[in-house]
């Protein structure tokens, strides 16, 4: 039987084009949703939902295409983050929810981060832990360097080589990613890095399809509102690691120009920092709701 956070009800709600979004609900008081990445599912946050749980009610979707959601073919928009974001606000709207706070940590902060920008009207306050903005991923990752970010330009190729050489070494592939992304193995323990390794493998296509969007229409949208000078209008709180430091950027002004209103930090935790420093997490997120 697969791990669940304690505490808290699952549904399959309908998302965006009816997609159905596996989601952990619990918890009561002002709505709070927390989006996954990658190689993982909702359950990377069962720390950090539990204890906001105390006074919050608190969202935590598969994102579509991964753990237990729905994996519909891939199509033109299928994973754009747009359409992601929709399920999202979707979500959260089936649950009674018009406004509401959105954290995402490395593929669900993409998410997020386009449905703030898509939805300000319903987002009220956006967290980003451990990424940057699409267009500025792809400008950051240059020469050598660029090695670090090798599964991105991978799972941009076009349909077929990638989705054959991932599923031919699931347990490697997204192995790899758990274990050089934390510098505390102890935090992701062996039941759950199962799960995700299980939940991986049955997703290869979907996950790819994910991250093809990204090297596709994502840099569109956000080329395009970029050009137009669109801004996040809500409170925005970003954590990071210092990968400007060992990629050689600004990550503050980077992210500035897309959140005039931001609180950034830097973490000494790994990658998956919600199971490694989740009390650190936790914080940045109630403090982000004061603002």
């Amino acid at each position: 039987m697969s791990p669940s956070i304690p505490g808290f009800e699952y549904r399959s709600i309908p998302g965006a084009d009816g997609v159905g979004i596996h989601t952990a609900i619990g918890g009561s008081g002002t709505p709070i949703m927390l989006l996954h990445g990658f190689p993982q599912t909702h359950l990377m946050w069962r720390h950090v939902a539990t204890a906001l749980a105390a006074d919050h009610t608190v969202i935590a979707p598969d994102l579509r295409g991964y753990g237990a959601s729905e994996k519909p073919v891939e199509g033109a928009s299928t994973y754009s983050k747009r359409t992601m974001g929709q399920d999202a606000v979707a979500v959260a709207s089936a649950l009674g929810h018009d406004r509401f706070a959105l954290v995402g940590h490395d593929r669900g902060a993409l998410v997020a981060f386009r449905a703030a920008l898509d939805h300000p009207e319903a987002v009220t306050h956006a967290a980003f832990l451990d990424v940057l903005p699409t267009l500025d991923t792809w400008e950051s990752l240059r020469g050598v360097s660029a090695a670090v970010g090798f599964h991105l330009y991978l799972m941009a190729q076009p349909p077929g080589l990638a989705e054959t050489m991932i599923a031919n070494s699931s347990d490697a592939f997204f192995g790899y990613f758990l274990d050089v992304w934390t510098k505390n193995p102890a935090a992701i323990p062996a039941e759950y890095r199962r799960a995700y390794l299980d939940a991986s493998a049955g997703a290869v296509a979907s996950i790819v399809a994910d991250y093809r969007a990204t090297a596709t229409i994502d840099i569109a949208h956000d080329q395009a509102d970029a050009d137009l000078g669109r801004q996040l209008r809500m409170p925005v709180s970003v954590v990071q690691q210092d990968w400007g430091a060992a990629l050689g950027y600004d990550a503050t002004a980077l992210w500035k120009r897309w959140a005039p209103d931001l609180a950034h930090y830097t973490t000494d935790a790994g990658h998956f920092m919600a199971e490694e420093a989740p009390e650190e997490v936790e914080a940045v997120i109630r403090e982000l709701l004061t603002r």
